[in-house]
Order: structure tokens, then C-alpha cells, then sequence
């Protein structure tokens, strides 16, 4: 399932509108190696702590969120990117409003 068509061009800062009060998500891609999705998150909205079977990487591209990896903050901006590895705890906290990609790799 994806909300973008194949072998067409993509701007992912303006293909996700923010909600307010909310997080707002499109799949990108879905295989059953990984997946992709964009996100937008208004001020103050946040992923809880939790961990997953696959390395994550995460590319903002607008605003700024504090990610948080085995309870270590990292600040990040637009056209910054982190990798999350795979079954170590994190959480995602809007410090303001942000847009990003995530890329998420299943293991063998």
C-alpha cells in the first residue's frame, strides 16, 4: 500500500500537511523488507518510548524534534538525520512543528 504513485516526482515537505494536535502519517512504500513513511507532527505531539525489530532512520525535513535513543536526547533539524538501531528503546518529541521521513529496515 502507498499514497505515492511509482515513477513520478515527490516533494515529501509538501506532500504531508500538519493537524493540529495531531500526527499525521502516509505510507511512501511497504515491502516486506522495510518501509518508508512521511510524518507531521504539530507542536508538543510525541511518540512514546518503545523499540522495534528493525534499524529506523529518520530525516527531517522541516522544524525541530528532540529524538530520544536509550534515553539519550539528540536535537535535530532540517536536513538532519539519525539512525535509531534496531531493538534499543526511543521516542520522538516535537520541540515544534516537523516533517519527516522514516525509514524503517528489517533485519535478516
Amino acid at each position: 500500500m502507498s499514497n505515492f504513485n511509482h515513477s513520478s516526482i515527490i516533494n515529501f515537505k509538501n506532500d504531508i500537511e500538519y493537524a493540529s494536535n495531531s500526527v499525521v502519517s502516509k505510507r511512501v512504500l511497504e515491502k516486506s523488507t522495510g518501509n518508508i513513511s512521511l510524518f507531521a507532527f504539530d507542536k508538543g505531539q510525541k511518540l512514546s518510548e518503545h523499540s522495534a525489530p528493525f534499524d529506523a532512520m529518520v530525516q527531517v525535513m522541516e522544524g525541530q524534534v528532540e529524538i530520544l535513543i536509550d534515553k539519550k536526547p539528540y536535537i535535530l533539524t532540517e536536513g538532519e538525520t539519525i539512525i535509531m538501531p534496531a531493538n534499543i528503546p526511543h521516542a520522538v518529541n516535537a520541540v515544534e512543528r516537523f516533517k519527516m521521513l522514516l525509514t524503517m529496515v528489517k533485519g535478516q
